[in-house]
């Protein structure tokens, strides 16, 4: 085999080992990889660069602006209520049913990762007034977005990568609905699945905050400033109490006047009231500091609405942020958004820890403190997605949510009905809500690190194609099902992705397996389409691990699950997907 061969297989080894390790930063490790493909002159730089002006992509980052404008209008927020209801009455499954049905049908149209970060919030705050685990509702709110996301062209990127590599290699792309007769079928005994009996295999967890509220005084703790401190009329950082061991000063109390979070350049007076946060052993550090005395009663409430007070916000690590693999000190969160972490929830568990010295993982829920603006200040920050409650919609400007609702339906229907390509009536959309002041940069909600690596990603794909290892793969997969025709190669194209795809997220597995699947059709004389749709739907339907797609990780934390649960309410609904999926594409293509 050519030189090429063995470096592509080489370099694509040792991405897919990074990424699981999680060794670097994504973006980082993709675009790398692909620099080093054109310097072994296996991709020339225009095929290098080419997805970053494929149509999907574009269409992708234009959702993003969509998606953002729907968050701030209000129109979510107002469906919420919709959704959830008022009444405690009814039983866990109608309760299911009510929610679930709504999401699959909105995520069918619009980005589900959106969806799912607006609905967190309310879920959590309706299960705490209705005494319900917040555990039974998070995990089928991320199936039924990801089954609702197979439903159309724009229900999730992986749709559109793959409609945009069908474009870039002269083949026909996908119908608006061309996917709905594979996916409709598929989410609807998928929610059956969960509904009739799937939901009995969750777990009856509390929620990390409820249990960071009931656990207050392990690592919250008051202490007064006497005559005998020494730092007395010097700042916070000169005083030697901006970067304790273990220790964050997150609140000064002076009389009535609370300042929070604690600048290191605000000054410590006589009869200061200090608040810091820690485990019990480093707590104890502070009472060998002569002129500190501990309060005999701790003054601080989290659940406290006074507008003078910090209060709680739950965040999601996603696996693209750039603190995956920093430890909490070096990652200068207090200083770069004005919050402190109190707590770190991994797997449904409080890391027992010095936060400082703790490594943050992809799905960690941090329990951050900050003042009430925080939520306002990063609605859209991508190192971390907001799971708390955010500012309540602005109501000076109703026409917004209408106008943002139109242009939405709008875009659906000239795409649909073939009027305008995809990409055309998705920026016409974006024209409108940006002239009549729907959208702005403030709240485009645009992560530009997904659209890096899904672009950087089109040329990975070309590399496989010209190296020769998407046709030695797809041979592969030939000699194994040839013995039951197309429909046996189908099925190997098919397995393989959704294993590939519990590893690694469900866009870089789509980019990759799309080229073997184009190989592996070729070489049994099939259409392209149903082995596009193998892949669609094989990368899509992620649901035995945390890690293979955004929403999974979203819940992870805020709903206390383990990676068993995953396992156990997964595995069997990937498996029924599989069956319907497969058995479908047979009927209608092959």
């Amino acid at each position: 085999m050519a030189f090429e061969f063995w470096y592509t297989l080489i370099l694509l080894m040792a991405m897919t080992v990074i990424l699981i390790r999680e060794w670097i930063d994504i973006e980082l490790t993709v675009v790398t990889v692909l620099l080093l493909l054109v310097i072994g002159g296996v991709i020339n730089v225009k095929e290098a660069v080419r997805g970053f002006s494929n149509a999907g992509v574009i269409s992708i980052g234009l959702l993003f602006m969509l998606a953002g404008a729907m968050q701030s209008s209000g129109l979510l927020p107002y469906l919420n209520r919709l959704i959830l209801g008022n009444s405690p009455a009814a039983g866990l499954r109608r309760k299911l049913v009510r929610l679930l049905f709504p999401v699959t049908l909105i995520s069918a149209f619009m980005n589900n990762t959106p969806v799912v970060a607006m609905l967190i919030p309310s879920i959590k705050k309706w299960c705490q007034e209705h005494n319900i685990s917040v555990s039974h509702f998070l995990l089928p709110l991320s199936y039924a977005a990801i089954l609702g996301g197979m439903c159309t062209l724009i229900g999730t990127s992986t749709n559109l990568i793959i409609h945009g590599l069908l474009i870039e290699n002269g083949y026909k792309g996908l119908d608006f609905f061309e996917i709905s007769r594979i996916g409709i079928p598929a989410a609807l005994f998928g929610l059956a699945y969960l509904l009739l009996g799937g939901y009995r295999l969750l777990p009856q967890r509390r929620e990390p905050i409820s249990q960071l509220n009931r656990r207050l005084r392990e690592f919250v703790v008051e202490m007064k400033v006497g005559e005998g401190y020494a730092g007395i009329g010097r700042s916070v950082e000169a005083a030697g109490l901006r970067h304790l061991q273990g220790l964050f000063l997150f609140q000064i109390q002076r009389g009535d006047s609370i300042l929070a979070p604690a600048r290191p350049d605000e000054t410590i007076c006589d009869g200061d009231r200090l608040f810091f946060t820690g485990i019990p052993e480093t707590i104890i550090e502070l009472q060998r500091v002569p002129g500190l005395q501990p309060a005999k009663t701790i003054q601080f409430n989290l659940g406290s609405d006074r507008p003078n007070r910090v209060c709680t916000f739950e965040a999601v690590i996603p696996a693209s942020s750039a603190l995956v693999g920093k430890k909490v000190r070096d990652s200068d969160f207090r200083g770069r958004y004005g919050a402190v972490i109190l707590a770190i929830h991994r797997g449904g568990e409080r890391i027992e820890n010095k936060i400082g010295n703790i490594v943050l993982h992809p799905g960690d829920a941090l329990l951050v403190l900050a003042d009430h603006e925080f939520s306002e200040r990063w609605p859209h920050a991508s190192d971390f997605y907001l799971v708390s409650p955010p500012k309540p919609f602005d109501h000076r400007h109703p026409y917004r949510k209408w106008i943002t609702g139109g242009a939405f339906l709008s875009m659906v229907v000239l795409s649909a009905t073939g009027i305008l390509p995809l990409v055309l009536a998705a920026a016409s959309a974006a024209v409108v809500l940006s002239l009549s002041g729907c959208v702005s940069a403030k709240n485009v909600s645009m992560d530009w690190k997904v659209l890096i690596i899904i672009a950087s990603m089109f040329g990975i794909a070309a590399a496989m194609q010209n190296s020769g290892l998407a046709e030695y793969f797809a041979w592969k997969i030939v000699v194994v099902g040839r013995h039951f025709g197309s429909f046996g190669v189908l099925c190997g194209v098919y397995l393989l992705t959704s294993l590939f795809n519990t590893v690694i997220t469900s866009n870089a597995t789509s980019v990759l397996f799309f080229p073997i699947a184009i190989s592996a059709a070729g070489s049994v004389g099939a259409d392209v389409h149903p082995f596009a749709l193998a892949v669609i739907i094989s990368a899509a339907a992620s649901f035995a691990s945390p890690i293979s797609y955004q929403t999974n990780l979203m819940v992870y934390g805020p709903g206390g699950y383990r990676f068993s649960d995953y396992l156990k309410l997964g595995i069997p609904l990937q498996l029924l997907i599989a069956v319907i999926a497969l058995g479908l594409i047979h009927y209608f293509y092959l």
